[in-house]
């Protein structure tokens, strides 16, 4: 009974308005980001298809590459423009970037020469997402195809030698995972893993760095309030005083643990499958990767869904004994945002590790130091 009495104390304290609130804002900042990345990946993908071209050249021959550019499903948009200030010729005309043909482009073919191309780039932020996709180096790959296509007919080239000339092998990509294998890129699979690769690693810093700091302000409190004394000078044993605090941080973390894990999920299933739905209905004889995935067993089920959690929860339970140990030695909160600079500290080495190298490929020596932090291992 006293147990019961200390665990819906602690409880209490734990689960309070600002906690609630939080989570509930948590669950709302995840379903916003799975909203932004879905309509940032939409966005990238369809400007591979949206060309901007100015034809200084202005030539029969030129507006007839022009056309047939578009007969190949791009968008086309022509702009005039003159001069060699490209800042303000994409501030002027409203664009990000901008393909020029310019003048003696078609006298250079008619010499058989190579003609030049000037491609003109805006780079307005650094962000991966904003620059996942180039127009410009679709409008370039359009142009010389094109181009192949008008010099071999120059030279009697048939259509049929001209197909072999521009897929003179069918090459079949097969990616082997264990034992299993399927026929898809590993490209193709790595784009739709990295998602998954980047956003698990933060939520599991932020779950840390969150119920690490909750757990030692709860007991910042106790010392400041003094019913940390009352507590101890009560007919209570300490296991029951312990127990009582980690059963009611473990359910808060198991609370936790669920929130994120399923706006984990909202992210991860947005941005897949706006990825896979974009680049289906643009590019024709799409590899269908979900099912590649499920092939190679990469895609989670519901089990594996409840494991990752589970993972989760014990990585909580495990950071929340360190803290219950850093806690003791605090003696209010201002000193607690210190003490856990160890547990960020060992967050963010698996982390950074997990992004330029594979943990297993390192050396031994390295391996077990690694391995011995307990957050590596989710």
């Amino acid at each position: 009974m006293r147990f019961i009495n200390l665990l819906k104390k602690e409880l209490r304290e734990l689960i309070t308005a600002q906690t609630i609130i939080s989570l509930v804002l948590m669950m709302g900042i995840f379903m916003v980001l799975g909203n932004v990345m879905s309509s940032t990946i939409e966005e990238a993908v369809k400007s591979e298809y949206k060309i901007s071209i100015s034809d200084r050249d202005n030539t029969d021959f030129t507006k007839q590459l022009i056309e047939q550019m578009k007969s190949l499903g791009a968008e086309v948009k022509v702009y005039d423009t003159q001069g060699d200030d490209y800042s303000a010729i994409l501030k002027d005309n409203n664009l990000t970037s901008l393909i020029i043909i310019p003048e003696g482009f078609s006298q250079a073919i008619d010499k058989g020469e190579a003609p030049d191309l000037i491609s003109v780039e805006g780079m307005e932020s650094a962000a991966m997402m904003s620059n996942i996709s180039s127009g410009n180096s679709s409008g370039i790959a359009l142009i010389e195809n094109a181009l192949s296509d008008t010099i071999a007919k120059r030279e009697g080239i048939s259509d049929e030698t001209l197909k072999l000339m521009a897929q003179p092998a069918v090459t079949q990509e097969n990616t082997v995972i264990g034992s299993k294998s399927a026929q898809v890129s590993s490209n193709e699979l790595l784009n739709r893993i990295m998602i998954t690769n980047e956003v698990l690693p933060i939520i599991v810093f932020i779950l840390i760095m969150f119920t690490s700091q909750m757990l030692m302000s709860a007991i910042a409190n106790e010392k400041i309030d003094k019913t940390l004394e009352t507590l101890l000078s009560a007919p209570v044993s300490r296991t029951a005083i312990l127990g009582a605090k980690m059963l009611a941080a473990a359910l808060v973390a198991l609370l936790n643990a669920a929130v994120f894990m399923i706006g984990f999920s909202s992210i991860t299933d947005s941005a897949a499958n706006t990825l896979t739905e974009q680049v289906a209905g643009q590019m024709a004889g799409q590899v269908n990767v979900d099912a590649a995935m499920e092939k190679l067993g990469l895609t989670l089920s519901g089990v594996d869904y409840l494991l990752v959690g589970l993972q989760l929860f014990f990585t909580i339970m495990i950071c929340l004994c360190i803290s219950l140990m850093l806690g003791a030695l605090v003696n209010d909160t201002k000193s607690s945002q210190t003490m856990i600079m160890p547990l960020m500290m060992m967050a963010m080495v698996p982390y950074f590790i997990s992004i330029f190298a594979d943990i297993n490929t390192l050396p031994m020596v390295f391996r077990v130091i690694v391995y011995a932090i307990p957050f590596t291992h989710t």
